[in-house]
């Protein structure tokens, strides 16, 4: 069966656009999640346990997340409870608050969906310097409702339980301006560090938005990034595109 598998992901590989050099993440297996930010990359795999990338091995950090984040706000997860936690000096502090996913993308603030859809920004003077309970975390609940959100150095990007796609300006005092809905639809989306935007959707395609500038955040359009196989989620940094695979693949491509 490994065989067989080993044999179709090179097919795969072969089969994908010369666009992109895609290669398969080898010393992991069965990854849920995975995020990129600032030239670190973290993961989740299938029975929650949370991964820290060194050079090419994957260092199993330690407690249980569902989903893990990485960004100019730290390092922060989610457990299965939707508890919340930053890595703190090697270890997990629990935060306060319930949330289902997490980001720490953007200017050093975090945001978060919680099990409701309901949107929560917590502002950079909170995160940089919290240390644990004592330190005030004043979530601040957003407009609209969202199941997956990301931010990056020009804007939020979410997605909603119908797939629609919108953007928000968000500052560090997690003010804003309210939504903007894009055309098209996603399952899941990410905003890298430096404002490239992937996503991908419900039949397992993905794709990438182009001419986001600070002046045009919201970019010109979607173009369709070729994969041989269905993806489930999907991080960009520093020109290395990660992709995790609904078989449990996981894939490094660069353009």
């Amino acid at each position: 069966m490994r065989t067989t598998a080993a044999f179709l992901l090179v097919l795969c590989l072969l089969a994908i656009s010369h666009a992109w050099d895609c290669q398969p993440v080898v010393d992991i297996k069965n990854l849920m999640q995975i995020d990129a930010g600032l030239g670190q990359v973290v993961a989740t795999d299938t029975s929650q346990i949370p991964y820290y990338l060194v050079g090419d091995k994957w260092i199993r950090m330690p407690g249980s997340l569902k989903h893990i984040t990485v960004g100019p706000a730290g390092i922060w997860g989610v457990n299965k409870d939707y508890a919340i936690y930053k890595y703190v000096a090697g270890n997990w502090v629990q935060a306060a608050g319930l949330l289902k996913q997490l980001d720490a993308g953007g200017d050093q603030f975090v945001v978060g969906a919680n099990m409701n859809d309901t949107p929560y920004c917590l502002a950079s003077s909170a995160t940089v310097g919290y240390k644990g309970p004592a330190s005030p975390l004043p979530w601040t609940g957003l407009p609209g409702s969202v199941k997956y959100y990301s931010c990056g150095p020009f804007g939020c990007w979410a997605v909603n339980n119908n797939d629609d796609i919108y953007l928000m300006s968000l500052n560090q005092d997690c003010q804003n301006n309210g939504w903007s809905h894009i055309e098209g639809k996603l399952s899941m989306i990410e905003v890298a560090t430096d404002g490239s935007v992937f996503g991908v959707n419900s039949v397992g395609s993905v794709y990438t938005r182009d001419g986001i500038t600070a002046s045009k955040p919201e970019g010109t359009g979607w173009s369709h990034v070729p994969m041989c196989m269905q993806m489930k989620h999907v991080t960009y940094d520093l020109g290395r595109l990660w992709v995790i695979s609904k078989s449990g693949f996981t894939m490094v491509c660069t353009h």
